[in-house]
């Protein structure tokens, strides 16, 4: 079992570990920002990594702090869905009430690995895989469909 300020370290090695792997793919190699996560030109729309003890996700995560904003947002993507799931071998999980860790409420659509544990490091490998694939599917996913997004919400 990790200390508080020691799993602190390795979560932070974590992610420094799955930042020189993603030097290494091609697909963002030449990019100037490797993700595009928080920065997606949609106000309320973010991509996001995330791992625990028990499970690595990929997402886009609808955060607007106004509950009926947050779900005409979810509303809109969910007209998109074969959009946004293209190229996926499973259905994406589209969760309308998900509750953070702070306890605020969000949207999220995302995609599960179940079963892995970042504080094994022989595990690191998979979940990078995993968020490699699946956000290079999702990241493009959402772009495709960022204009039309935008003139029916913005």
């Amino acid at each position: 079992m990790y200390s508080k300020d020691e799993a602190k370290l390795l979560r932070k090695e974590f992610w420094i570990v799955f930042a020189r792997r993603c030097e290494l793919v091609p697909d963002l190699k030449y990019k100037k920002k490797k993700w595009v996560l928080y920065d997606t030109g949609l106000s309320g729309i973010d991509l996001k990594f995330d791992v625990t003890r028990n499970e690595a996700l990929v997402m886009i995560e609808i955060n607007s702090r106004q509950e009926d904003r947050r779900l005409e947002i979810f509303e809109t993507m969910q007209k998109y869905r074969l959009l946004i799931e293209e190229g996926f071998s499973e259905s994406l999980v589209w969760d309308y009430c998900c509750e953070r860790e702070s306890g605020q409420q969000v949207c999220r659509i995302y995609k599960s690995l179940p079963g892995v544990d970042f504080h094994r490091k022989n595990q690191w490998p998979d979940i990078f895989n995993f968020f490699i694939d699946n956000m290079l599917i999702l990241e493009n996913n959402l772009m495709e469909i960022k204009d039309a997004l935008e003139a029916e919400l913005f």
